[in-house]
């Protein structure tokens, strides 16, 4: 392992916890509030950062995402993973994908099988995927362009639902036999989520979307460590309630005049988010200096 980078910490912790629950987040604060709440890793994901820019993902540009990347680890200590969706382009552009994400200071990506241009239908599950071997040029090319061998390499396969199990197992181990780090899939039936760790000959991450259309299966962190799973990342975990909490505020706002929060428990509400994006340190520093 190459010191201390953000890929080593990643390495470590595959290392040391049989398994990885990686949070879903979408920016700095979202990463920063997870890292004090005691998670080890988060997942920077492309359903949770379209949502953030009240985009999509297949509408993300590599720049936004490498700018977002930035503000994420400078924020947090523990690794970041990111979604480089489909690698935005062919092996060339997959390339310059992981030079853009590993100078941003992430732990490792994921690169999928799905065509590019990316298509938004894919929320419908209708994920048109690439052929095996122009997969395997762009995790190929992945793999050769990291500067840090630590730097993780995640082949993500949607061929579980858009053609077998099969293919999506078999695209898996050719991946690995290249040069991926991990496999990360996404089963249709509970069979397949049971069988996927044994069959994949290699770490396997889930991902733990609740609320798919597609319901599938979803595991506890306790039943993902049972099954074999070694990560496991929540798109939706954090940003759906989230978003029912502003409705909430903002509903009371409009229906009775007020937030509907109690002013004596803001106080101490406000001072955790003033401790959390280090405030105390700031005023050190003035104290010191210009407010002598």
């Amino acid at each position: 392992m190459s010191g201390n980078s953000a890929g080593s910490k990643l390495r470590k912790l595959i290392a040391d916890q049989a398994f990885i629950p990686s949070m879903g987040i979408w920016d700095a604060y979202s990463a920063r509030v997870s890292e004090a709440s005691g998670i080890k890793c988060v997942h920077l994901g492309g359903y949770q950062l379209g949502a953030h820019y009240v985009i999509t993902e297949p509408l993300i540009s590599l720049t936004e995402l490498a700018n977002s990347t930035r503000y994420i680890t400078s924020a947090v200590d523990i690794p970041l993973i990111v979604d480089a969706g489909a690698g935005f382009g062919e092996p060339l552009h997959c390339r310059h994908t992981v030079h853009e994400i590993e100078r941003a200071g992430a732990a490792g990506l994921h690169i999928e099988d799905q065509i590019y241009p990316k298509r938004v239908h894919y929320h419908l599950g209708i994920e048109h995927v690439v052929s095996r071997e122009d997969f395997l040029d762009r995790i190929k090319a992945a793999v050769d362009a990291r500067n840090d061998p630590d730097f993780l390499i995640i082949a993500r396969t949607d061929a579980m639902h858009t053609v077998s199990y099969q293919e999506g197992v078999d695209r898996a181990n050719m991946c690995l036999e290249a040069g991926a780090d991990m496999i990360m899939c996404a089963p249709d039936r509970q069979e397949e989520a049971d069988n996927a760790p044994k069959d994949i000959k290699g770490h396997v991450a889930y991902i733990n979307s609740e609320g798919n259309k597609l319901r599938r299966p979803l595991y506890s962190t306790d039943e993902f460590e049972k099954t074999g799973y070694k990560l496991a990342t929540y798109p939706t975990a954090l940003l759906c309630p989230v978003t029912q909490v502003i409705k909430q505020v903002v509903g009371n706002l409009l229906k009775n005049g007020v937030s509907g929060h109690d002013p004596e428990e803001m106080i101490p509400q406000r001072k955790e988010v003033e401790d959390l994006i280090g405030l105390e340190e700031l005023y050190k520093l003035e104290s010191s200096t210009v407010e002598k």
